[in-house]
């Protein structure tokens, strides 16, 4: 089948600031003709009920999902800087994971709650399945689509990097924890003994999150509508395509598998004019450049006494600063610094004065910042941003400052280190910028053609391992080793007793000769 006038394409998207990305690849596939539906719930924050994109499924939610919520993830956030102070001992380590596992586990219990309301509404399904649609995508860092997906046998595309227990590669590619660190680590591919004893434990804390906190809520979909054979895990790993919102520029380099296709930063795009009064700021700051502080949507308000810390520092510095800040007006701030509630990162950061992005280590941002080859300073606040930020500083592109024990001075000191001219962070962003750049085909375009490539072929069983349709034994092959191990003992047993026997036969021979 040929893709000629557009297809059908539904959408389970998850909130925030992962629709942002997935907002995108809708644009891209709107405009070229395809109809897109796109569910959301009655709560959300991000994902609109009206658009020129697509028609939307509104499912009833009481109240938000705790990930949506200002308030539940500022609660989080306090609870994790807290723990953060104590890090090192083996309490910090295991409320670290206790307040993930509270957050994670009331949010998959959410969602479990919309994907039933879903199966259990006979009208919504029967409308679904007469639309006959070419393909689903979802993000399955909460897994509410992969089910729906199964439900309806509809060609299954990913738009990902999360699954609900860690990062997407682990589902289907070989990933030795010797070299791949695993989700907060903090590790890069270079590990000594006792780094890969603790990969080893972060690795097994997510395997443990996988069956007794993420998994449970779905596991019973998947037995009262599926059957007990059934689990969402396999689901996910039956998936046709991966676009994942990586590539080896950022990502470390590791095993993968044919239906893996690289897109990291398709959120990127050439900057656009800024406001004239932006403009005008950024014109001031002369010789010096201007540094960019955004710390993402969610989690942009960390007190007030952080927000001295940092309006003090950026008074001592030559540059001017546009810094995206919500909450009371710093007593310390200085006159080279702009604050805004909302800004135009991806243009700032184009500009040619740009010298620094200061930024709490999502993805989108991450990858904005290679695009356009700018240096950045980290302040990674939970989930997986330190993990981001540690990959561009292996390669040299960036610095970490932690936001437990930062100080003006040690704050000042990371920005005047970045900004040296003879220090590479600079040189070495602008690298990885190129390595982004040489490619045959802009993400966002090859993410287009994999979506329709699955569409026009009604999937690509083809790219898909069977793997995960194996017992775990057979995968590892431990039946076989067994098996290997019995042989060579059975023979080395045979040999034992062949021996003992010509042993008893030459003695008895031997006495019968003296008697």
């Amino acid at each position: 089948m040929i893709i000629s006038d557009g297809g059908k394409v539904l959408v389970f998207p998850v909130d925030g600031s992962h629709w942002l990305n997935m907002k995108i690849i809708l644009e891209a596939l709107h405009s070229r003709g395809h109809e897109i539906t796109v569910f959301r719930s009655s709560t959300s924050w991000y994902v609109s009920e009206f658009s020129p994109l697509y028609t939307s499924i509104t499912i009833a939610q009481d109240q938000p999902q705790n990930i949506e919520s200002q308030d539940v993830m500022t609660s989080f956030l306090d609870r994790s800087m807290e723990i953060r102070r104590h890090e090192g001992t083996l309490w910090a380590f295991f409320e670290f994971y206790r307040n993930l596992f509270e957050l994670f586990g009331e949010n998959q219990k959410d969602v479990a709650k919309i994907v039933v309301s879903i199966f259990e509404n006979k009208t919504l399904l029967r409308q679904l399945n007469e639309t006959g649609y070419d393909l689903f995508l979802t993000d399955p860092a909460f897994p509410a689509g992969v089910l729906l997906a199964h439900y309806l046998h509809l060609p299954l595309v990913f738009n990902v990097r999360w699954i609900f227990s860690g990062e997407g590669h682990f589902a289907i590619a070989p990933s030795p924890l010797s070299y791949i660190p695993a989700v907060f680590s903090h590790f890069s591919d270079k590990m000594h003994f006792f780094q890969r004893v603790h990969n080893f434990i972060f690795h097994g804390m997510l395997v443990y999150m996988h069956y007794f906190v993420s998994d449970p809520p779905y596991q019973a979909i998947c037995d009262k509508y599926f059957g007990n054979n059934v689990n969402t895990l396999s689901l996910m790993q039956a998936a046709d395509l991966w676009l994942m919102r990586v590539d080896f520029t950022f990502e470390l380099p590791r095993p993968t598998m044919p239906n893996v296709i690289y897109i990291g930063g398709f959120q990127g795009e050439p900057s656009k004019s800024l406001p004239s009064d932006l403009e005008d700021f950024v014109q001031s700051s002369g010789e010096h450049g201007v540094i960019v502080m955004t710390l993402g949507t969610l989690l942009s308000d960390l007190g007030p006494e952080v927000s001295e810390t940092f309006a003090s520092a950026f008074a001592k510095l030559p540059q001017k600063v546009v810094w995206r800040h919500v909450g009371k007006r710093p007593i310390t701030l200085g006159n080279n610094t702009m604050l805004v509630e909302w800004l135009p990162q991806n243009d700032l950061l184009g500009h040619a004065k740009t010298k620094i992005f200061i930024t709490h280590g999502g993805t989108n941002g991450v990858y904005q910042a290679i695009y356009h080859g700018v240096p950045v300073l980290g302040i990674p606040l939970i989930f997986d941003q330190h993990d981001n930020i540690i990959r561009l500083k292996s390669r040299g592109a960036a610095e970490i400052a932690d936001v437990t024990t930062i100080t003006v001075d040690s704050l000042t000191s990371a920005l005047q280190n970045i900004l040296d001219p003879n220090k590479p962070y600079k040189q070495n962003m602008i690298k990885l910028s190129q390595l982004h750049h040489d490619k045959p085909m802009k993400p966002i375009d090859s993410a287009v053609f994999w979506i329709e490539y699955v569409m026009r072929h009604r999937g690509a069983a083809h790219l898909r391992s069977e793997s995960y349709k194996m017992d775990w034994f057979a995968y590892h092959c431990l039946d076989v080793m067994v098996f290997c191990v019995a042989v060579v003992l059975l023979f080395i047993l045979m040999l034992w007793v062949s021996f003992r026997s010509c042993i008893s036969t030459f003695v008895g021979q031997r006495k019968s000769n003296f008697a």
